[in-house]
């Protein structure tokens, strides 16, 4: 559950850029005000973070399901964590107003941009977290809920707060956005086990590259809001450049713990050894030429991983 997918910082980055330069849509192409509003609470749940939570929830599901799926348990457990991730980006959208207003790319987003209040936006977020917990709570399991709440509670009282005042907030924000498929896993069998605690690893590892590349991206509009995100104290590229590799080299072990314990067979092992290696090779071009074109190259091979292995897991269980 971080603070913006890349698809959506590309969206609000052109959003941004029109909302300081004054432009509006022709009259013809204006949205009804109901219209408007929907969209603009929809833009507050932040759909693509949202989508990529559901589908990770999933996949742990998935995995420590055995025999027949409970397809009603599984509704329930996607639903119930979709509404706490976007509450929490709701929330999220709240607590960062003012900075979001000093960023072009964030600008347009409908709080910093008058389009929507703030107390609306608070409203909205805690009906949605407070909603999902308790579907959570009442039709999966408490500690499905319990996780769902720790995850919450990371990213919008630790997380966020954090990214004003240490570059150590991609690492934090990095935990409560490797919970949900230990959510799923939880739904699924009502405890946790090691097989949980490599998705976890795996997702944790998984989003260190992605953000940084991000962070490289918008290093400039992060400066320009006061973030000490590690690219705007690392001009040179160095450091950044040495994590993203450091972070990518760690997750092509991990990425083959499912199979090492008995959860994944032959298929998944040979197909997650040749996405992570790819990944990985991705954060060595950008460590050796640390330019824009890199980043954005290693941007996109991430937002391709996930389904990737996604795909590679099906297939193991098919085969």
């Amino acid at each position: 559950m971080r603070s913006g997918s890349p698809l959506h910082r590309v969206a609000g980055a052109e959003a941004g850029a029109a909302a300081v330069a004054g432009e509006r849509p022709p009259a013809g192409e204006r949205p009804l005000p109901a219209a408007s509003l929907l969209s603009d609470l929809l833009e507050l749940t932040k759909p693509g973070i949202t989508l990529m939570v559901v589908l990770t929830a999933g996949l742990g599901f998935l995995l420590a399901r055995e025999g027949e799926l409970p397809w009603l348990l599984l509704l329930h457990t996607l639903l119930g964590t979709g509404l706490v991730s976007a509450g929490a980006s709701a929330l999220n959208h709240v607590l960062e107003k003012e900075t979001d207003a000093r960023m072009r790319r964030t600008a347009g987003r409908p709080i910093p941009a008058g389009r929507l209040g703030a107390d609306a936006g608070l409203l909205f977020g805690v009906a949605l977290a407070l909603i999902g917990l308790a579907e959570l709570a009442l039709a999966v399991n408490l500690l499905t809920a319990l996780l769902g709440a720790v995850a919450l509670a990371g990213y919008v009282f630790v997380y966020t707060p954090l990214k004003r005042l240490s570059s150590l907030n991609t690492v934090v924000g990095a935990v409560p956005g490797a919970i949900p498929p230990m959510m799923g896993w939880a739904a699924a069998r009502d405890s946790l086990g090691p097989a949980a605690w490599a998705l976890f690893a795996i997702l944790f590892l998984w989003q260190m590259p992605h953000f940084l590349a991000i962070a490289w991206l918008c290093r400039e509009d992060y400066a320009n809001a006061g973030f000490p995100m590690l690219t705007t104290r690392d001009p040179s590229g160095e450091r950044t450049a040495r994590q993203v590799v450091l972070y990518g080299a760690a997750l092509v072990p991990v990425s083959l713990f499912p199979a090492a314990l008995g959860l994944l067979g032959t298929p998944y092992f040979l197909g997650a050894l040749a996405l992570s290696l790819a990944y990985l090779g991705y954060g060595l071009a950008f460590s050796r030429r640390r330019s824009t074109a890199a980043a954005r190259s290693l941007m996109f091979a991430s937002i391709l991983y996930l389904p990737a292995l996604l795909g590679v897991i099906l297939l193991d269980r098919l085969v």
